[in-house]
C-alpha cells in the first residue's frame, strides 16, 4: 500500500494510537528481523504458510521473509528466556510478507500490530482474557465504530470433530471451517465432502457451528451434547473460565460473543481463538485475530513456553476504512508554521524556526517560490496552517506577520510572543 502524504499522516496517527494503547496496558516493545531461516518460519505454520512464504537462498542458507510476527517472537523468547522476566508481555508493530493474490483489502506486504504474553510451564487463562481486554481498549481508543470480538476454543472444535473419528483430517477440516465467513457455508460443505466427511457428519458439524445466543445459552447447549471426549471437555471448562474473567474485567457483553465457527487458519493455535469484526461493516471480515499457542516454542527449546496473543492487520484495516470514507485525512503536512522572507533575512528566519522547534512547534523555512503571493499559494497547497512573514517592515518593528491559512486572517505578533500565539491558536 502506497499513500499520499495526508493519508500517510492519518495512517501514522492510527498506528501511534495502537502503540499507545499497547503501552498503556503494560506491554513492552520488541523488533525482530524481517529475514529468518526458512526452517524457523516453517516450523509450525502448516501447508498454507508454506505456500504463502517468500523464501530464497543466499549462499548455503535457506532464508525467508517473515509471514507473521508470532513465530519470530517464539524464537526470540526461547533464545533469551534467561534474560527475560516472566510472564513476558511484548508488543511489536512491523511489516510482514505473504505471497497471496493481491486484491481489494489484501496485500503481499502489510503492517501487523501484535501483542503476546508468554510464561514458563503454565499460563493462566486470565491472560487470554487480558489479551481480549487490550483488544477492547485498543478499538475503543481508535474510535472507528462498534466492534464485536468473536471467541471460540479450538479444543471444543477438535473434540467435536474427534467424536466422528476424523482426527486424521482435523487440520484440513479446521482450515475449511476458517473459510466459512469468506466463502460461505455451501462452499465449506463441498470442501468437507471432498476430504471424506459424510453428509451426516457435515450436517451435524454445521448445526454445531451455527449455534447462536448469549454465552450462557451456548455453554448450556454445549453441555447438553454430553460429549465425553476429553479434549472437548477441557475446551468447555476453559471457555467457562474465560467468560468468568471477561466479567471480572468489565468488558461489555455487547462487545464480545462466543462464536463456535471461529477456527483460525494457522496450525499453532491450541486453545482460545478469537477474531474482531466491525459491526457496521461486516463485509470487512476479520480486522483482528489471535489465540492461545501452548506449543509454539517447542521447535526451539525443551522448555514449555505457553503464550497467547492477538494481531491487528493495520494495513488492511486502514485501507478498508479509507476506501469507505471513514478516515479523517485532512492533515497534509507535518509543519504547523512555514516561515517566508521578503528579502535577505535567512539568518532571522532560521533563528525563528529553531525557536519554534525548541518549543515543539513543527516548522520550516519556505525557500522556493518568488513573491509573496506565490509563496502563500505553496503554503496553502502543502496544507500548512500558518505563514510567518518576514519583510522589511517586520524586521524594523520587531514583529512577525502571521497569516492563518484556514481563515485568511493575519496579524502582527512580537517575536517574543510567537510561541504562545501559535500554541494558543
Amino acid at each position: 500500500m502506497e499513500l499520499l502524504p495526508n493519508d500517510q499522516l492519518a495512517f501514522n496517527k492510527m498506528l501511534n494510537s495502537i502503540r499507545e494503547s499497547f503501552e498503556l496496558c503494560g506491554f513492552v516493545p520488541l523488533d525482530t528481523p524481517v529475514i529468518e531461516k526458512a526452517e524457523i518460519l516453517m516450523a509450525k505454520g502448516g501447508e498454507e504458510t508454506e505456500r504463502q512464504t517468500y523464501s530464497f537462498k543466499k549462499g548455503d542458507n535457506d532464508l525467508a521473509l517473515r509471514f507473521d510476527l508470532t513465530v519470530p517472537f517464539a524464537r526470540y523468547v526461547s533464545q533469551r528466556m534467561n534474560e527475560l522476566s516472566f510472564p513476558f508481555k511484548r508488543y511489536q508493530i512491523g511489516k510482514v510478507f505473504r505471497g497471496e493474490r493481491p486484491q481489494k483489502g489484501r496485500f503481499r506486504e502489510f503492517y501487523q500490530c501484535d501483542i503476546d504474553i508468554v510464561d514458563r510451564d503454565n499460563l493462566s487463562l486470565a491472560y487470554d482474557a487480558e489479551i481480549l481486554s487490550v483488544t477492547y481498549t485498543t478499538f475503543e481508543r481508535l474510535s472507528i465504530g462498534g466492534f464485536l470480538i468473536k471467541i471460540n476454543n479450538r479444543k471444543l472444535l477438535a473434540g467435536f470433530i474427534e467424536e466422528f473419528g476424523l482426527s486424521k483430517k482435523l487440520s484440513k477440516i479446521l482450515r475449511e471451517i476458517d473459510k466459512k465467513d469468506k466463502t460461505g457455508e455451501d462452499s465449506v460443505k463441498k470442501e468437507l465432502d471432498s476430504i471424506g466427511c459424510t453428509f451426516e457428519q457435515i450436517d451435524k458439524l454445521m448445526d454445531y457451528l451455527n449455534l447462536n445466543g448469549t454465552s450462557d445459552k451456548i455453554l448450556k447447549a454445549l453441555k447438553s451434547y454430553d460429549i465425553k471426549n476429553e479434549t472437548f471437555q477441557t475446551g468447555l471448562n476453559e471457555m467457562e473460565e474465560l467468560t468468568k474473567y471477561l466479567g471480572y474485567m468489565n468488558i461489555p457483553a455487547s462487545c464480545w460473543k462466543i462464536d463456535l465457527s471461529i477456527a483460525r487458519g494457522l496450525d499453532y493455535y491450541t486453545g482460545t481463538v478469537f477474531e474482531t469484526v466491525l459491526k457496521e461493516y461486516p463485509e470487512f471480515g476479520s480486522v483482528c485475530g489471535g489465540g492461545r499457542y501452548d506449543n509454539l516454542a517447542e521447535y526451539f527449546t525443551d522448555q514449555k513456553l505457553p503464550g497467547v496473543g492477538v494481531s491487528i492487520g493495520l494495513t488492511r484495516l486502514f485501507d478498508q476504512l479509507n476506501e469507505n470514507g471513514l478516515i479523517k485525512n485532512d492533515e497534509a503536512a507535518t509543519s504547523r508554521v512555514a516561515v517566508v522572507t521578503l528579502g535577505d533575512y535567512s539568518e532571522i528566519a532560521y533563528g525563528l524556526v529553531r525557536n519554534l522547534r525548541n518549543n515543539n512547534i513543527a516548522s520550516e523555512v519556505l525557500i522556493a517560490g518568488t513573491g509573496l503571493k506565490k509563496k502563500l499559494s505553496m503554503i496553502s497547497k502543502k496544507g500548512i496552517r500558518f505563514a510567518a512573514i518576514l519583510g522589511e517592515n517586520e524586521i524594523k518593528n520587531k514583529v512577525i506577520t502571521v497569516k492563518d491559512m484556514d481563515s485568511g486572517k493575519q496579524e502582527e505578533i512580537y517575536f517574543e510572543n510567537i510561541v504562545n500565539f501559535i500554541k494558543g491558536a
